[in-house]
């Protein structure tokens, strides 16, 4: 893993509900410094993020739908994805029917991704399963309506929920969905070691709040990431 191998896995966030404006600038400045893959906040800061990350291409804008319960109506989702869509997201996290899901109403779960997924309008989407309230069967058939519905990532949480997403759920999703579609972990990933296990499980992207990515890219370059002694280290780490 190098070090620009590392910075394009994540999405770097700010998404809690007491988010400032401060934050979203602090956001910003990582996002241009690190160049990491993707920069999402709540939406009434979407605009801003699309607006003052112009001059950086190469970090692009997601929009959250349905953040955080996934409770929105189906129509409130789909009208908030157009919205993120017209400012300019050009990916879109959304949180599923978490509650349809448990009741066993797969039908409702699914036609709900699938009116997302329409209104992105060929944009990825994202489906947040929320696995801290899920349990190992209810994730792995959230994991199976989302691929069933199209979606481009399974994604573990909102990280709002207290419990943190680990390596065994992603083994869990991967060996569920196999290549059908990518897998992103959010919620509780706030080191290198994690980020260097997840990948070995099968995770290719990472949602991280602006400080634990920025301490993640310290540790990976002060670790010369990249190099043989850096893959020792962390699988030494992994191991121990």
């Amino acid at each position: 893993m190098k070090l620009s191998d590392i910075q394009r896995m994540i999405d770097i966030s700010a998404v809690r509900t007491d988010a400032t404006e401060q934050e979203i600038d602090e956001l910003l400045a990582a996002a241009k410094r690190y160049h990491f893959l993707c920069a999402f906040a709540m939406p009434c800061y979407t605009r801003m993020l699309v607006e003052k990350l112009a001059d950086t291409p190469d970090v692009l804008v997601g929009g959250v739908v349905g953040f955080p319960s996934g409770a929105d109506t189906t129509e409130t989702k789909v009208f908030t994805a157009k919205q993120m869509c017209k400012v300019g997201a050009q990916e879109l996290d959304m949180v599923i029917n978490v509650g349809a899901l448990k009741s066993g109403n797969d039908r409702a779960v699914l036609d709900d991704i699938k009116a997302v997924i329409a209104a992105g309008d060929g944009r990825p989407v994202k489906s947040i399963l929320e696995i801290a309230y899920l349990t190992d069967d209810e994730i792995k058939q959230g994991a199976e309506i989302a691929v069933q519905a199209g979606v481009a990532y399974v994604k573990t949480g909102t990280g709002w929920a207290g419990k943190p997403t680990t390596v065994e759920t992603i083994r869990l999703i991967k060996q569920t969905i196999g290549d059908a579609a990518k897998i992103k972990a959010a919620g509780g990933v706030r080191d290198l070691r994690t980020i260097f296990e997840m990948t070995e499980a099968g995770c290719s992207r990472f949602g991280i709040g602006i400080r634990s990515a920025i301490r993640i890219m310290e540790e990976a370059a002060a670790l010369g990431a990249g190099t043989l002694a850096f893959e020792k280290v962390m699988r030494a780490q992994v191991n121990a």
